[in-house]
């Protein structure tokens, strides 16, 4: 599948900086912290510290038939060759990376549409990740391959060591399926890399000092021509010290070929330059609008209201220009998507002709086809989207043709794989779509049901959620219930197909709840913003409400009521844990932040100052140390108990933050248990054994704490 040329849009948490404060400028004080030598990764006393705990995990949550049956179930799950390999085309074959029981790292395969159609399609190895690990004596995971356009037999494939967001890159060859000898090789860093040309790769990586940004992402752009040292490429493009990062593009569709750089000041904020006869020319957008090209189309995303050619476009539309003319000066924009108070954009997909758009209306997708014809944009609704679930449609070749890949799925209903094929001339007309592959039923979902109801904040706002469950519940309030939740970023949940939650929760009778909390994008920017910064509590309450909800209406009680979430969704847990401790009966708390005192000085913390504030700022500290829960812990309060994972190799949220809270916990005698796993990265697994027993562990603890 093609991508759009777009801005950098990082992983989750990857993100988000504003300048740290000036050494003229007031700092808040740091607390003393007796457990900051934990924060030192790789050292072997803190390892020791870590296999201590480990061990103390294992003997409370493993040492049982329970969790061995409970384990192998997850792992059959993961690795079932009846799942569907999503495919990805890249010239005349269709692409996978498939891991399985005889491949735990992996496949990188491919195989051909007529072989994809059958049940049984004939793959052919390209990449076999376990056997390249074995040869180089590296623990390797695969990350991604960047294809050479519209050759398609160039590629350059991103490995990882344990799962780290850092990588190493190397040039591969499709049709001899080999490394290339004395190809292209970046040494291990966060880069950011793509083709300019068959000899020549626009790079940002780790040339040195200064080279970086605060938050550890490349800071400049070169042009690295085959044959020439790498430090010797020229500079193209430098960003600032405090920038997020820099990152190039380029579009080689035929007719429309461009290169663009990136320079993201904050998450939120980014300016797009475009090579223009020789010269960099920033392209006049609104600073918090995400920009896209695709043929002759400038596509903007909006986050603030903008007032520009005698109109006022909202946050949250979709606009679409032509491009040429929009550098001459027209600001006469199309609307193909205006926002409403319960419905937002998702996402978007041209093909070659068409346009397909993802929405969330009261947080059910939906997906149309436009089309421009005769000065409008005409569109049709994409047949077979679920009530509720979850839907997307991408492109499979934007340079070429019209069809599109429609996944589908719903928290009942396993995955759904279609073809569908928009007609090249004409209006969008309902899509032909053809059901290529269906997942089977992991978990035994008779008499579940899917309730969406709302609850209300503290400050009035109605907050919906998703109850997944048995149909009759006793009104007693005494079933083991889940509540998960994330409220950051911009990211909307919505209720899929989980076979893992299935198996080891619902089919045990138990319900599981999605919380959409301020801070997601549920509803757009405003509900992504409302929970911003000095705002984050709103969030938190908003998970309050949803919690209080659910005890009144006497599905649970706080004593069989347990939570999880991760990344910033562990934040929520932790504060969850301060906040209400009278509300949970268990709580699991993965890859977290939790010191929001020093969270921007550790790994990429830094990048996510314009979501949390700077801790730096005497005034923003003052409304941080409020959602800090490393600073909030109470000696004198009653704490449900709580299971922190985290990984080693997570070089995104550091690993002290868990281990600072465990041994926090542990020092003022609160009922903890932490574990952390060598490998992983911000996902906290490296291969589906290990991600099968992490999440045991979770479902276990819960089971044991909440029946």
């Amino acid at each position: 599948m093609r991508r759009v040329v777009t801005p950098v849009l990082f992983p989750l948490l990857a993100l988000v900086m504003s300048s740290p404060a000036s050494s003229a400028e007031p700092v808040s004080p740091q607390p003393t912290d007796p457990h900051q030598w934990l924060e030192d990764v790789t050292g072997e006393r803190q390892l020791e510290w870590v296999r201590a705990r480990n061990a103390k995990v294992k003997a409370a949550l493993t040492d049982s038939a329970d969790f061995t049956r409970l384990e192998a179930r997850l792992l059959s799950i993961l690795d079932s060759r009846d799942r569907i390999p999503l495919v990805g085309k890249i010239g005349g074959h269709y692409y996978n990376f498939w891991r399985d029981g005889k491949n735990p790292k992996g496949l990188w395969r491919r195989t051909t549409l007529a072989e994809y159609r059958l049940r049984e399609p004939h793959w052919e190895t390209v990449v076999d990740l376990d056997a390249l690990a074995v040869a180089e004596g590296e623990n390797w995971v695969w990350h991604r391959s960047t294809v050479l356009e519209p050759d398609d037999r160039r590629c350059l494939v991103a490995l990882s060591r344990g799962g780290a967001d850092a990588e190493v890159i190397r040039e591969f060859d499709l049709e001899s399926r080999a490394f290339v000898a004395d190809g292209f090789a970046l040494p291990e860093a966060k880069s950011r890399v793509v083709w300019r040309d068959a000899d020549t790769l626009l790079v940002g990586t780790d040339f040195g000092p200064g080279s970086l940004t605060t938050s550890g992402y490349p800071r400049t752009i070169r042009a690295w021509r085959r044959g020439t040292p790498l430090a010797d490429a020229p500079l193209l493009f430098e960003g600032q010290a405090d920038d997020m990062s820099v990152s190039a593009f380029v579009d080689r569709t035929p007719g429309f070929v461009r290169e663009l750089v990136v320079r993201q000041m904050t998450f939120w904020t980014n300016e797009l330059h475009q090579l223009r006869d020789g010269k960099l020319v920033r392209v006049p957008k609104p600073d918090d609008a995400n920009a896209s090209l695709h043929r002759e189309w400038l596509l903007l995303e909006l986050r603030s209201d903008w007032e520009v050619g005698g109109m006022t476009y909202p946050a949250g539309a979709l606009l679409a220009i032509d491009h040429e003319r929009f550098m001459a000066g027209d600001r006469a924009f199309h609307v193909v998507f205006r926002p409403g108070p319960r419905s937002s954009l998702v996402s978007f997909s041209p093909t070659r002709h068409h346009l397909l758009v993802t929405t969330l209306d009261n947080v059910r997708n939906r997906i149309e086809a436009l089309s421009w014809q005769e000065g409008k944009w005409l569109r049709e609704p994409v047949a077979g989207v679920p009530d509720v679930g979850t839907a997307s449609a991408t492109a499979v070749d934007d340079l070429e043709g019209d069809d599109f890949f429609l996944v589908t799925a719903s928290p009942l209903a396993p995955s759904t794989l279609s073809l569908g094929t928009l007609p090249a001339a004409g209006p969008p007309r309902a899509a032909a779509v053809e059901k290529l592959k269906s997942a089977p039923a992991f978990f035994e979902a008779d008499g579940l049901v899917v309730e969406q109801h709302e609850a209300t904040s503290a400050d009035g706002t109605q907050v919906p959620y998703f109850q997944i469950g048995p149909r009759k519940l006793p009104a007693d309030g005494s079933t083991p219930t889940l509540l998960y939740g994330y409220g950051g970023f911009e990211i909307p949940l919505v209720p899929g197909y989980d076979p893992l939650t299935g198996a080891a929760w619902l089919e045990r009778g138990h319900v599981s709840v999605i919380a959409n909390i301020r801070g997601g994008g549920e509803f757009g920017p405003a509900w992504h913003q409302a929970a911003l910064k000095a705002n984050r509590p709103r969030a938190y309450e908003d998970f309050i409400a949803v919690a209080e909800d659910l005890v009144r209406r006497k599905v649970t009680s706080p004593a069989h009521l347990g939570i999880k979430g991760g990344s910033n969704g562990g934040l929520l847990m932790g504060n969850m844990l301060t906040r209400r401790p009278d509300l949970w009966g268990g709580i699991v708390c993965q890859v977290p932040l939790l010191d929001m005192r020093r969270y921007h000085t550790l790994l990429a913390g830094a990048s996510w100052m314009g979501e949390y504030g700077n801790p730096d700022e005497p005034a923003e500290w003052e409304f941080i140390k409020g959602f800090s829960p490393y600073h909030n812990v109470d000696p004198a309060a009653d704490y449900p108990p709580i299971l922190i994972t985290t990984s080693t190799r997570d070089d995104r949220v550091h690993p002290g933050h868990a281990r600072k809270m465990a041994a926090r916990l542990e020092e003022h005698g609160k009922p903890v248990l932490s574990y952390e796993n060598v490998e992983g990265g911000h996902g906290g697994a490296a291969d589906n054994r290990q991600k099968a027993f992490m999440d045991a562990l979770g479902w276990t603890f819960l089971e044991k704490e909440l029946r």
